[in-house]
């Protein structure tokens, strides 16, 4: 006889089982059934060959969420086709350190990233293979495009690539006009080129090059003479530095040795000092001896006057003697 099943565990078994399903139905739709803002949209010109459902979506080189939907729209105004590319952002991906959540899912906090320069734009991701991804990165240098107008739609403005840019500019280039500039310039050269003159350069050079050899043979045929008197001549003036050398040095010491002799303390110019102070001396004596009033002048005054008187006295007994020469014995006579 079989034990009969215990409704308990098999009730249990079902609210389990359901349980698990709406967790796993939860984690799979990631919240979109509570209306939470996790999509956002983005509008690409031209074609987008090379982006699949599911590509990456990368944020400052960090994979933050996927593709999940691509599409072709016709912009009626601008009678122009676009791509809306609807991206979905994980949750989580942004870690905060001051307590504030970053949450790159919610629209007002997209919309702050958008007014400092977020803008989204597709990139290679392999280049045999083709595949393109969606990358948001800060330009705000770029200015916002908006390609939808509905207030409901999370849009994320977009930038062309680099190879878009590129075509742009290579749209307004005069190509006409670089290539017959070309073919100008490729008509001068041929013309430049064929012209006698330019024919005869490889001559010209080649006779260059043979004068400048002999040249350069004569220049080293007379230059062992010329280096041998060179090396002479400085020979002799590094004698004539050494000379010159000992010369300073004896000056410098004849130097020092006046300077020495010079000093006010040395005994040479205590001698001339006191030389110069003996000298004053006998110069201030000499003057006073020659002073008018000084008796030696005086002394010496009266004296001429006696030898003078004398003179005259001497003259006057030569005079008598020679009129009167018995004047001796007989005395002088009257006259």
């Amino acid at each position: 006889m079989s034990k009969q099943a215990n409704p308990t565990l098999i009730g249990a078994f079902v609210l389990g089982a359901i349980a698990l399903a709406v967790v796993a139905t939860l984690l799979l739709a990631r919240g979109t059934w509570f209306g939470e803002q996790r999509r956002h949209v983005l509008y690409f010109e031209g074609a987008a060959q090379g982006l699949q459902v599911g590509a990456a979506v990368v944020f400052l080189g960090v994979k933050v969420g996927a593709v999940k939907d691509i599409q072709l729209d016709m912009d009626q105004s601008k009678q122009r086709f676009l791509v809306p590319v609807t991206i979905e952002i994980l949750p989580h991906v942004v870690r905060a350190h001051d307590g504030v959540s970053a949450d790159l899912r919610d629209r007002a906090t997209l919309q702050r990233l958008v007014e400092q320069g977020l803008r989204g734009r597709l990139r290679m991701r392999n280049l045999l293979t083709g595949q393109l991804y969606v990358d948001l990165d800060f330009h705000p240098d770029k200015p916002a495009h908006y390609a939808a107008l509905d207030p409901d739609i999370s849009e994320i403005p977009t930038i062309p690539t680099a190879v878009q840019e590129l075509t742009s500019t290579l749209e307004g280039f005069a190509v006409d006009k670089f290539l017959a500039d070309v073919a100008s310039i490729s008509g001068a050269i041929n013309k430049l080129m064929s012209a006698q003159a330019t024919q005869d350069l490889p001559r010209r050079l080649d006779a260059t090059l043979r004068h400048l050899e002999s040249l350069a043979a004569r220049i080293d045929a007379q230059s062992k003479p010329i280096l041998d008197d060179v090396r002479d001549d400085l020979a002799e003036m590094r004698k004539a530095l050494a000379a010159t050398q000992t010369a300073m040095a004896r000056v410098e010491v004849a130097a020092d040795r006046v300077a020495a002799l010079a000093s006010p303390d040395s005994q040479m110019v205590g001698n001339m000092s006191r030389a110069g102070d003996q000298l004053a001396k006998a110069a201030a004596a000499l003057q006073d001896l020659a002073a008018r009033d000084s008796p030696t002048v005086q002394n010496m005054t009266a004296a001429m006057k006696e030898i003078a008187r004398a003179a005259a006295a001497l003259r006057v007994l030569a005079e008598t003697l020679e009129e009167q020469p018995d004047a001796i014995y007989r005395g002088k006579r009257p006259k």
